[in-house]
């Protein structure tokens, strides 16, 4: 097959998407299909460009918002034609965040009649924004935590969600331009990093306990895995810089509460309407109660990522996780 990897972007995950592209690239074309990169801040790419491009790991921050606007004020048209994809029999979308991963680029990528990778325009879109997943959420019974939306005066969230609390952007992933805030003093700090990456800003009640995940595969639950970090968040270098955290699959827990949160996951998948593949992110408090904090509908392909990880757990490579994805894309086009 012919298949387009579209990735890098002006999005503040820019690093990470490059990083999984960097995985998924050869990959592909090692099962025998004809692969072609294009970043969608800059068009397809020559052979040199690609190589230049891919070698490069994920920086210990993400890219500032000066240099995403540089990179925005350089990017080609959004289209298939400027991309130069229309000849492509899969577009796999190695994009994260931004207009990659909320909805506008399968939006088009719709509109063209081109198969793609991931979920639709209305579940990325769903995905994206966390205060419309966590209402979904619990209209399924998939506990998460307690949420307010910004404005809101803190003596309101200290009264309703006590402290500390996350902060975070409404439609941003990789945890950037999330902070905790531990008291009425550092709250307005908080909102005012996290309004830098998006004018929504959620605030939600702080769950101390353990981190777990769990990707979705064709419908199917696959291995949860624990994340051990050493502070109170799994933060941007902790997900993307070597040693940053110890990932474990199978995670050491109960078979009731590894089923619990397959459960919950697939509840997550379905009541979003995500596609062939997901993954769901949770925190078990210290007296064992799960809690669902939000839905991927892009995981990350990077060397460390959790999704391949977890795949591997349930006996499946790389290569046949990429063969699966891009069969579903057709599938369900």
């Amino acid at each position: 097959m012919k298949i387009a990897v579209l990735f890098g972007g002006a999005s503040e995950e820019r690093d990470v998407s490059i990083a999984s592209a960097a995985q998924i690239i050869p990959a592909l074309r090692a099962l025998g299909h004809e692969v072609f990169a294009v970043d969608t801040a800059a068009g397809r790419l020559s052979s040199a460009a690609e190589r230049k491009l891919l070698v490069a790991g994920v920086a210990r921050e993400p890219p500032s918002i000066a240099a995403i606007d540089d990179i925005r004020a350089r990017s080609v048209a959004l289209s298939p034609a400027a991309f130069e994809i229309r000849d492509a029999d899969v577009v796999f979308l190695a994009l994260h965040g931004g207009v990659g991963e909320d909805g506008r680029m399968q939006a088009m990528l719709d509109l063209a009649g081109l198969a793609y990778t991931g979920s639709n325009h209305v579940a990325s879109a769903a995905a994206m924004d966390k205060d419309l997943s966590k209402r979904l959420f619990r209209s399924v019974d998939v506990p998460t935590p307690n949420w307010l939306m910004a404005p809101v005066a803190a003596e309101v969230v200290g009264a309703q969600l006590g402290w500390p609390v996350v902060v975070k952007p409404n439609k941003q992933g990789s945890t950037v331009g999330l902070s905790i805030a531990r008291s009425s003093q550092d709250l307005a700090g908080a909102i005012r990093l996290a309004e830098r990456f998006d004018r929504e800003v959620m605030i939600e009640a702080f769950v101390a306990g353990r981190e777990f995940t769990v990707g979705i595969l064709e419908q199917t639950a696959l291995p949860v895995g624990e994340i051990v970090i050493a502070g109170d968040i799994f933060d941007y270098q902790a997900k993307y810089q070597t040693g940053g955290a110890q990932e474990v699959f199978p995670a050491d827990i109960s078979a009731g509460d590894s089923a619990l949160m397959q459960d919950y996951a697939l509840r997550a998948h379905e009541v979003l309407k995500l596609g062939v593949y997901s993954r769901i992110d949770f925190r078990r408090d210290h007296a064992g109660h799960v809690w669902c904090l939000e839905a991927n509908s892009l995981p990350g392909m990077t060397a460390t990522s959790l999704l391949p990880q977890a795949a591997r757990a349930a006996g499946i490579e790389f290569p046949e996780l990429l063969r699966r994805i891009c069969a579903g894309a057709i599938r369900t086009r």
